[in-house]
């Protein structure tokens, strides 16, 4: 998730194994801890535009690393604190507040290395968004409290509630996916590979995408906390094959690696953006749950196959995007005939 929602929980991690006058320095080293592991989006190089996205939650996400993490971060604080407490508690707040990072990003969409080396898939849940205010509320709230109180059993309270709020994810996650499922075999569709994701800020309005055929097929679900569910039929794109959409391109070269690094990341769900044809774009995310214009994509040049493909974003932060997700996330009509 976002950088602050990960330090709060590592303040709230730290604070829950903390003693009444441990609290303030409890919270500070669990936050700094939290943050740690997502120092590998410090990872990049100015000649392979790539190698950022392949290694952004990567090993330092590792349930493997979280006591290296810890370490480090002991190393890190205790020429400044080791005035103030012994090395064994600090290393345990460390510890503490390192040790769900991994798994609090492996519960969103994008996907974390939570297992490696023994593994190098992506795991991801898929039942919250990368940001999302009610989480992150929670745990400030939670922080702030516990300081102010200095009592374990905020941080408890605090711990339970956002776990509570996953699990309420994860049942949203299983309606919408039943939704989607429907529409699915209403066109008479059998999807070769189907996923479903929260969309940004909300555990209401989810989208759908899946492959058939030859094509990538993409649809908003809405499923009310208490009630609603609709659904919101959505574009459709055909799935990019190197050997078809790029003949000429060599499969020996920097470009096709590239392609294949990039199809890997996206899971294969990789097409022409219909509105930039020269842009590869991961199907996954866009800034409506209905539309096939990617969030983010590779540049293709295929007059340069020993070049690296150019990695970038495509954010559509205008009013009729937000207007359009706002009334998904309402259950209002998202077309313009009906406005």
């Amino acid at each position: 998730m976002d950088i602050l929602t990960q330090g709060l929980l590592g303040g709230v991690l730290a604070q829950s194994v903390a003693k009444k006058e441990e609290k303030k320095l409890a919270s500070f080293v669990g936050i700094v801890a939290g943050l740690l592991a997502d120092v590998d989006i410090l990872i990049s190089s100015a000649n392979d535009p790539l190698l950022n996205i392949e290694y952004h939650r990567h090993f330092t996400h590792s349930l493997f690393f979280v006591p290296i993490g810890a370490a480090i971060a002991l190393v890190l604080l205790w020429p400044f604190l080791r005035s103030r407490i012994s090395s064994g508690r600090l290393y345990l707040f460390c510890l503490v507040g390192y040790s769900m990072s991994g798994v609090l990003d492996a519960c969103t969409s994008y996907g974390t290395h939570l297992f490696w080396p023994l593994s190098d898939e992506r795991v991801a849940f898929n039942i919250i968004s990368i940001i999302d205010p009610v989480f992150t509320l929670i745990l400030l709230m939670s922080l702030l409290l516990g300081l102010r109180i200095k009592s374990k059993r905020i941080a408890h309270i605090g711990l339970l509630l956002c776990s509570a709020y996953l699990a309420l994810g994860f049942v949203q996650l299983q309606r919408a996916q039943a939704l989607a499922q429907e529409l699915i075999q209403k066109r008479g569709h059998v999807a070769a590979k189907h996923i479903v994701k929260p969309t940004l800020a909300n555990l209401v309005l989810w989208r759908s995408v899946y492959s058939y055929a030859d094509r990538i097929y993409v649809d908003a679900v809405r499923v009310g906390l208490f009630a609603g569910s609709n659904t919101y039929e959505g574009e459709s794109v055909k799935i990019m094959v190197a050997q078809q959409d790029l003949p000429g391109l060599a499969p020996g070269s920097l470009l096709h690696t590239d392609i294949q690094r990039f199809m890997k990341f996206s899971d294969g769900f990789i097409a022409f953006d219909p509105s930039q044809k020269n842009v590869l774009g991961d199907m996954r995310y866009s800034m409506l749950p209905i539309s096939v214009k990617p969030l983010w994509g590779i540049v293709i040049n295929a007059e340069h196959p020993q070049g690296h493909a150019d990695y970038r974003f495509f954010r559509d932060s205008s009013n009729d995007v937000r207007q359009t997700f706002v009334n998904m996330v309402l259950g209002r009509c998202a077309t313009a005939e009906c406005k």
